[in-house]
């Protein structure tokens, strides 16, 4: 081959791999929250190419249902109002106001949790957690669960401050079997109203980890992306 056709040859394949280039990036840019924020050893573990994308509809349809759901058991076929959501509907066994939006939110947790639970059954690959309690050691930067009966040691202890510290995220996907390691963390989210903006609950002052969001803190204690899943804004990573 002559000089003219080298030089042909070699920019012909110097636009092929920037095209290449650039419908993977164009991909990537276009990809779900889920599909970007979980580790590629393993997505290859997912069983199809799509798995990903259909993981991520099923859990907000869950969150939609839940919404609908909890919604009805009070309101019919209207979500509540900014004024209903701030009622004061009882207090907590500290004496501290529990409003309707908390209420709702508690309970629109529970459905949602029972859905997200038989869909990650199907569609995860990896063992994974739901409400499992973990307390966290930000010095050390070490982290232990903490079993379901002693959390109800803790808590039927009274209101005394033994949870300060520790973090119960709605649900921990693991890559492997390692379950002290996340591969992806979600949290779902229900606005009261629900014209609200998802936002990841920012921790006060009294905690050790104040000013820091639970997505911060997720995210340093147990690897892995932190995402928000929300009936209205579906699944992203925003909302700080």
């Amino acid at each position: 081959m002559g000089t003219c056709g080298s030089s042909a040859a070699k920019a012909r394949h110097a636009a092929y791999v920037a095209e290449q280039a650039s419908a993977r990036a164009a991909t990537q840019a276009i990809a779900s929250p889920m599909v970007r924020a979980i580790p590629p050893a393993v997505l290859a573990l997912m069983q199809q190419d799509h798995d990903a994308d259909e993981l991520e509809e099923q859990l907000v349809a869950c969150a939609v249902q839940a919404e609908q759901l909890g919604n009805a058991r009070y309101f019919r076929d209207r979500p509540p109002t900014r004024q209903e959501c701030a009622e004061v509907v009882e207090q907590d066994r500290c004496g501290k106001p529990v409003t309707r939006a908390m209420q709702l939110g508690k309970q629109k947790h529970v459905l949602v949790l029972q859905c997200a639970e038989e869909v990650l059954k199907q569609l995860w690959p990896a063992p994974f957690s739901i409400e499992q309690r973990y307390r966290y050691y930000p010095h050390a930067r070490m982290i232990e669960t903490i079993s379901r009966e002693k959390e109800a040691q803790l808590i039927a202890g009274g209101c005394t401050d033994e949870l300060r510290g520790t973090i119960k995220p709605d649900i921990v996907l693991h890559g492997d079997r390692d379950l002290l390691k996340s591969a992806l963390t979600l949290d779902f989210k229900f606005p009261c109203p629900d014209s609200n903006e998802p936002q990841w609950t920012r921790y006060g002052r009294n905690s050790p980890y104040a000013n820091q969001t639970q997505r911060d803190i997720y995210e340093q204690a147990l690897g892995g992306r932190a995402l928000l899943i929300s009936p209205r804004r579906g699944m992203r990573a925003s909302g700080q």
